[in-house]
Formats: structure tokens, C-alpha cells, sequence
């Protein structure tokens, strides 16, 4: 039941870090498809990366009793994605440096303080770069999702050895209760004795 609470989570919080990755990454997609014109690596890999993983999140998610008893192969398979996204990332590494927004000077407004003159004040006016914003957002998600799905790889890891272990046990106190049994079934003591009764004629 505590693996279930914990799996469930963690798996709601890669959902909810996957969803705006895709849709991010998604836009980019179907703009270089508009233009004819080839989606470049670093966006194309993270997005199907992030499609792939938030499927399997999903799948898992709503499985979690196949996935308690498959909690060794889902370790795997969450480890898997850990080294896929940290491709990802990597070949998203540029954007880190990346300065998305620029301050620039603005227009001077003039103020009136009444009896005490006039004020004139520069306004600064904040310009971001939407694609670099974009693609920002999208570096730092994969990297929260590197981290979720290296947390919930080790956590089905240690639920599918415990329960290993567990049917190791069972194993063992059954082969031992069997053959406790069988020893006793052909013991001398269970024998079934017969008794004939002899009966006598008086002529």
C-alpha cells in the first residue's frame, strides 16, 4: 500500500512536468513542419523522449498493481528513460547560457508634481525572446524528469527486491512445510492398524 501511495506521486509529478514539455516542444514541431523544413536534433529528441515517457507514466500510473508485481522490469524500464533524457538534455546543453530577455530603456514620462515642479522618469521595458523561453523551459523540465525517473527507478528497484525476498521466503516455508508433512504422513505411527474379530461356533 505505501509503495502505491509514493509510486502514485511521483508518477503524478512527471505527469504534470511532461504535459507543458510536450505541448512546448510540440509548437516548434509543427512550426518547422509548416515551413518544410527538418526539425532540428535537440528539439525533435526531447519531445518524442517526452511523449514516450508521459505514455508510460500514464500507463503505469493507472497499473500500479501490474506494476507492484512487474516492479523489477518498471525499474528498468524508468532507468532507460533516465538515460534517454539525459541524451536529451545534453543535446539541449546550448540553451543553458542562453540570455532570453533584455532590458532596454524606454520612453521618458513626464510627471507633474504640482507646487513642486515636474519629474521626468526613463520606463525600462523588458523584451524576452519566445522561442529562447521555450526552449529554457523545456531544458529545465527534462532535467526534473531525469531526476523523477531516477527517484522512481530506485523506488520500484528496492519494492521488486523486498518482494523477491519475500517469495524466497514463502518458498522455502512451504518446501519445509511439505516435507515436514510427507515425513509424517510415513511415519510408523500413522499406520492404520486393522483389526479382524475371530468369532466362535458352539455346537
Amino acid at each position: 500500500m505505501l509503495f502505491a501511495i509514493f509510486f502514485a506521486f511521483w508518477r503524478f509529478l512527471q505527469i504534470v512536468t511532461l504535459i507543458p514539455t510536450i505541448g512546448l516542444l510540440a509548437y516548434f514541431v509543427d512550426g518547422y513542419n509548416r515551413a518544410n523544413a527538418l526539425t532540428p536534433n535537440y528539439v525533435l529528441v526531447l519531445f518524442i523522449v517526452s511523449v514516450l515517457a508521459g505514455a508510460w507514466a500514464i500507463f503505469t500510473l493507472f497499473s500500479y498493481h501490474r506494476s507492484s508485481t512487474n516492479a523489477t522490469f518498471v525499474a528498468i524500464i524508468d532507468l532507460l528513460f533516465v538515460g534517454a533524457f539525459i541524451g536529451a538534455v545534453y543535446a539541449l546543453r546550448f540553451i543553458a547560457n542562453a540570455d532570453c530577455t533584455h532590458v532596454v530603456p524606454g520612453s521618458a514620462v513626464d510627471l507633474t508634481l504640482g507646487i513642486f515642479g515636474s519629474a521626468s522618469l526613463n520606463t525600462l521595458d523588458v523584451q524576452a525572446d519566445k522561442s529562447c523561453a521555450m526552449l529554457k523551459a523545456s531544458f529545465a523540465f527534462g532535467i526534473i524528469n531525469t531526476i523523477l525517473f531516477f527517484f522512481t527507478s530506485v523506488l520500484a528497484w528496492m519494492h521488486g527486491d523486498r518482494m523477491s525476498s519475500r517469495d524466497r521466503k514463502t518458498y522455502v516455508r512451504e518446501t519445509h512445510s511439505h516435507r515436514h508433512s510427507h515425513r509424517s504422513s510415513h511415519a510408523p505411527g500413522s499406520r492404520h492398524s486393522s483389526h479382524h474379530s475371530h468369532r466362535r461356533v458352539y455346537v
